[in-house]
């Protein structure tokens, strides 16, 4: 019987919720040669999609193709495969979407796959990378394609899997591909099937009957296989014939933006391939930009609606040179927070940072223990530890957007597992409870000594979640890190590099390293032989600190409404079982101050005496634009969850023009926020979710502003999109331009920046300025000292909960000793030597654009003083004012360790 894999290997284009379709689907659009023929694709667009398909003869082979374009004029181009074992039919629906976005797009059945004729031969440089140098050729010589130059089309490549691969080596070998964006693919295809020397035996039978059939391959291939299959021991022929048709091979040539789209739930291409393809991509100077999806080769949410629509973003900045395109944040994973209960689907939210962190960020060390442990390798590897089950953990491809169950590595961060180790064939080392959460994002390592009584042993390292009591291991994503180490009959101590993951272990949770001396994705040596395993060190755990998740369990245009309506519902549900509470009266000697907070306490849950925030007390005026600042933990979301009124204060009180803050209290239709994150309906489009969002709070609709808001987002045609294609940064226009609505007297903004560009920031900040200035206010949370020092004129600092320091930002920073003089040209050092030796002042030195003073602190001189003597001296002032930025004043408020 054939066995058949989910849809992550054709490409992450399905229709949305479209039945299951599987690899070996042949090609269902006939093919004639020469000229082609021309077809209308039928579309609710304006403009209609024309498709030609014809069979291209590149000199090697002949490729079954298709030709899609919309408009007149030239565009730049895309070519789009398909994943292993599919045909071009898989990723048509993409290609028209890009069409109409703009692009002249041209598909292909790979060697091997649908219509197309040859041999598969996994990306032969020789074969399928030379046909993609002929499509290449052929666009260059189409009227509808932009050029560079002669024979030198604008021309980006994506694809999944399989065709991921193919974009990468394309761009290696042909210097004419301007942009790549490959999804779920491999970077090493020796280390992906022979990882660390072992043979990854399931998925590589499976790319063998996926293909066909042995007799599909190149022979050199087929017979590399079947050496190996029998041995169980890839050779380093089998290693070089892999790794030499891979990315890898002409890595350090590729030298053009490229979006790494990685499968988390991926145990064949695993997200060490993406890493390996980001740093060596970026060593050569070109933009990289990291996305880790939910699913993957293992099943799972591959995200659809958003990442195309990405895809699209990062072409329409790279290729149609459109700079004003938000194409997404240098790094963004996605996260897995519960089930949907209408639907059984694992709900999803993403975490961003401006940089790719890598795998090996801030770790944490976590002592092990276990002593020294013996345990079997059984005759014939039998029978297996199971870690997944690859390529069938799959629950479907997921929708437009998004959709589909979770496969069973999804459910790993659920709580739910399959995974299993035969006693005796396994040595595991635990760690004590955890004091708190801790969020894994990397690969952790762990240094160990083994000894075997045969000349090498094979181990599969692991790290499992482990509930309170023992009740229940989970392995997150179902992976496994294979070794082979040779030389252990005289024992060897070394280092392993686990698993890639991005995984939440709560608090009271431990951690358990597990070496297992089988699996069932695996080969493991035939002879039965006996391990020996201790630790040489800690369990270091990569952190990625600087990674935000922003979302929340209710989306935000519920959670946001200022309408009393609304916040009265949600009231209703955090008050529900509790007595009621009368508010009391307003304060008519505070009715114009949009906010004083008094003595506000908030504990921990389950705690008498841990305080998220503690004895808070500011006031904010009308006008002021006031930067709420702190370390992580400092406790500004838990300040601006009260002042929403979603949570209520244990001690103290809060108060908006005058009014009393409860859930519902009618003062919060003058508020408008935007607090962790955008969450918006997927399949409606900008406008309308802003349409929605304002006809809930049953204010009449002319109230709205809505082109005042609509300016500030500043998403042009985008807002009739749906929302489910927008980048991040298109979300967080959309959620700022949401807040503005109404025009609130308060607006309460929390990382208002994540996610957008430098000029959008400098918009942002621009917005922020006007909008104080017609007398309103506004107060933004951030971590971008820059950003708020140049747009905030008041600060509030926070640390461990409590009132650091309140303030205008010039005081703030303004309490440093060193002045920075700017002057309108080079003082002589006469004149230097001058200053320096005046009453008051320790030293002064000639800086670029004038001089830097510091005063010695006596207050002999103060600046204005300062300011004095200077003009007394003839010396052409042009600006005065403290040298020290907020990020020193900061770290100076908080400490280094900030």
């Amino acid at each position: 019987m054939r066995l058949r894999l989910p849809g992550p290997w054709r490409g992450p284009w399905a229709k949305a919720r479209a039945p299951r379709r599987w690899l070996a689907a042949g090609a269902a659009v006939a093919v004639l040669a020469g000229a082609g023929t021309w077809n209308a694709v039928a579309s609710d667009e304006a403009a209609p999609v024309h498709r030609s398909d014809r069979v291209l003869d590149t000199g090697g082979t002949r490729l079954d193709t298709s030709y899609f374009t919309s408009g007149p004029g030239r565009r730049p181009a895309v070519l789009l495969t398909h994943g292993f074992g599919g045909s071009k039919d898989d990723v048509r629906e993409q290609a028209e979407r890009l069409a109409r976005d703009g692009y002249a797009v041209l598909t292909w059945s790979a060697r091997g796959f649908g219509k197309s004729g040859g041999r598969i031969g996994l990306n032969d440089p020789r074969g399928e990378v030379a046909d993609v140098s002929r499509l290449i050729d052929w666009l260059a010589k189409r009227p509808e394609v932009r050029l560079d130059r002669a024979g030198d089309p604008r021309v980006g490549i994506t694809g999944a899997s399989y065709g991921g691969a193919v974009a990468l080596l394309t761009a290696g070998h042909d210097k004419r591909v301007d942009a790549l964006a490959p999804l779920i693919t491999y970077w090493d295809l020796g280390e992906a099937l022979f990882p660390a020397g072992v043979f990854k035996k399931t998925w590589a039978g499976l790319f063998i009957n996926t293909g066909g059939g042995c007799q599909r391959f190149e022979p050199r291939l087929c017979r590399m296989y079947e050496r190996v299959a029998r041995t169980g021991r890839p050779d380093a022929e089998a290693r070089r014939l892999l790794t030499e048709r891979s990315p890898v091979a002409v890595g350090k040539r590729i030298k053009v933006p490229t979006l790494l789209v990685q499968g988390q739930n991926d145990s064949l291409f695993t997200l060490g391939q993406a890493d390996a393809a980001a740093r060596t991509i970026r060593s050569g100077g070109a933009p990289v930009d990291v996305d880790w999806i939910a699913g993957g080769h293992d099943g799972g949410d591959l995200e659809t609606g958003r990442v195309a629509g990405r895809v699209t973003d990062w072409f329409d900045r790279h290729l149609k040179g459109d700079e004003s395109q938000d194409t997404g944040p240098g790094f963004r994973v996605t996260r897995t927070g519960g089930v949907d209960s209408t639907d059984g689907a694992a709900t999803v939210r993403g975490a961003t940072a401006d940089r790719y962190p890598g795998l090996g960020n801030r770790p944490r060390t976590f002592e092990l223990g276990g002593g020294t442990q013996r345990f079997q390798n059984p005759p014939g590897g039998n029978p297996p530890a199971i870690s997944a089950l690859p390529g069938l953990g799959g629950g479907g491809g997921g929708g437009e957007g998004g959709g589909g169950a979770p496969g069973l590595a999804q459910l790993s961060s659920l709580g739910v597992g399959i995974s299993f180790d035969f006693p005796g064939q396994h040595a595991r080392f635990d760690s004590a409870p955890l004091g708190r959460d801790l969020r894994v994002t990397g690969s952790p390592k762990v240094k160990v000594r083994l000894k075997s009584s045969s000349a090498d042993m094979v181990l599969f390292g692991k790290v499992y979640d482990v509930a309170p009591g023992g009740d229940g291991q989970v392995l997150p994503a179902g992976l496994v890190a294979p070794v082979r180490v040779e030389g252990t009959d005289r024992g060897k101590e070394v280092e392993l590099t686990l698993p890639a993951v991005d995984h939440e272990v709560q608090r009271g949770h431990r951690l358990r390293l597990v070496l297992a001396s089988t699996d069932l994705g695996h080969a493991s040596p035939a002879e039965p032989a006996l391990y020996t395993a201790s630790l040489a060190g800690p369990l270091r755990v990569p952190t990625a600190p600087g990674v935000d998740t922003a979302a929340a369990p209710l989306p935000d245009w519920i959670w946001w409404l200022p309408a009393a309506g609304a916040l009265l519902a949600l009231g209703l549900l955090v008050t529900g079982r509790r007595r009621v509470t009368v508010a009391p009266p307003p304060d008519p000697a505070l009715a114009e101050v949009p906010l004083e907070i008094s003595d506000l306490s908030k504990r921990y849950a389950k705690s008498a005496d841990r305080y998220a925030v503690r004895e808070l007390s500011f006031r904010v005026e009308k006008g002021q634009v006031l930067g709420l600042l702190g370390p992580n933990g400092a406790g500004k979301t838990t300040t601006l969850r009260m002042l929403m009124g979603l949570i209520r204060p244990d001690e103290g009180e809060i108060r908006v023009f005058g009014h009393a803050i409860r859930p519902g209290a009618p003062v919060l239709s003058r508020v408008g926020a935007f607090v962790e994150g955008s969450g918006f309906l997927p399949h409606l489009s900008g406008r309308a979710n802003l349409d929605l969002y304002w006809a809930a709070t049953g204010r009449p609709a002319e109230d709205a502003h809505a082109e005042e808001a609509l300016e500030i987002a500043g998403l042009g045609n985008a807002l009739e999109r749906a929302v489910r294609t927008y980048s991040q940064g298109m979300r967080q226009r959309l959620a700022i331009a949401q807040a503005m609505l109404g025009l609130p007297d308060l607006l309460i903004l929390d990382e208002p920046t994540n996610g957008l560009d430098p000029p959008q920031i400098r918009e942002m900040r621009e917005v922020l300025i006007r909008y104080a200035a017609a007398g309103r206010t506004v107060i933004v949370s951030s971590h971008l000292l820059a950003e708020v020092e140049q747009s905030c004129t008041h600060l509030v600092v926070m640390d461990r909960g409590a009132l650091v320091q309140a303030g205008p930002v010039a005081q703030i920073i303004g309490n440093g000793e060193e002045l920075r003089v700017g002057t309108v040209t080079e003082v002589p050092q006469p004149l230097v030597d001058k200053i320096g030796a005046l009453p008051g002042i320790a030293s002064a030195v000639r800086a670029e654009d004038g001089l830097l003073v510091r005063l010695d602190g006596t207050g002999t001189t103060t600046a204005a003083g300062l300011l004095a003597e200077l003009v007394r001296l003839d010396i052409p002032v042009e600006s005065m004012g403290p040298h020290r930025r907020l990020e020193d004043a900061f770290l100076t408020l908080i400490g280094e360790g900030a």
